[in-house]
């Protein structure tokens, strides 16, 4: 197809809102050097249509019903696809930016970002260089000053347990008696988790990890 030369960028978009894809589908089909080839309404549907259709750039919501951006992102890196994900969202909390980042986004832009850096983010995604609205990128280069931060070791189930119980208010000894286990036991659990989320105390142990998604 000779349309698709090297400047024409193609594009799927992946968005739960039937009036977000007929506006940005309008944008780019409108603009010179973009086109979009398909639309999907979830993770799962969007996972497939970008295998078949084999875009430059994805753009890709992350709270959908039927399955979410981050697990779409995930399995589209698992299987090695060229595609490069933008996500364009709403949100830009911690506990969306970093997953989806980790996931393996090339970007995260927010929804109200102008037309112009949006056209200006898909053409970097094309080329594979990272897009960040200022907002994320203030907020995840604080992230990673931040001491402690580099641990992002994840936390085992059991230690999963005790934070969730931490986070109900509930004290060292009750938590012993509820897992069946020494103060000792759920004081070492605990220095762990301060290790691995980069927290001094129990409230900031658990701020983190509602931040990170660990606690929903």
């Amino acid at each position: 197809m000779a349309e698709d030369s090297a400047r024409v960028i193609t594009l799927v978009v992946v968005d739960d809102h039937p009036v977000v894809r007929d506006g940005l589908r309008g944008m780019f089909d409108s603009a010179p050097g973009f086109r979009v080839l398909g639309e999907a309404s979830n993770g799962v549907e969007g996972v497939g249509l970008v295998a078949r259709l084999d875009p430059d750039v994805v753009l890709m919501d992350l709270r959908m019903p039927g399955g979410g951006g981050v697990a779409a992102i995930a399995e589209l890196t698992a299987r090695g696809a060229r595609s490069k994900v933008l996500v364009l969202t709403t949100y830009d909390t911690d506990s969306d930016t970093l997953p989806a980042i980790e996931a393996g986004a090339t970007g995260y832009l927010l929804k109200d970002a102008p037309r112009d850096e949006l056209f200006n983010a898909v053409r970097a995604a094309a080329d594979g260089r990272t897009v960040l609205s200022p907002a994320v990128a203030s907020r995840l280069v604080s992230r990673v000053r931040a001491p402690g931060a580099v641990g992002h070791e994840a936390l085992s189930a059991r230690e999963r347990e005790v934070l969730e119980l931490v986070a109900k208010g509930t004290s060292n000894r009750e938590i012993a008696a509820e897992l069946f286990v020494s103060e000792a036991t759920v004081k070492t659990h605990l220095t762990h988790i301060f290790a691995k989320l980069g927290a001094k105390d129990r409230a900031a142990a658990v701020a983190t990890a509602y931040e990170r998604g660990i606690l929903g």
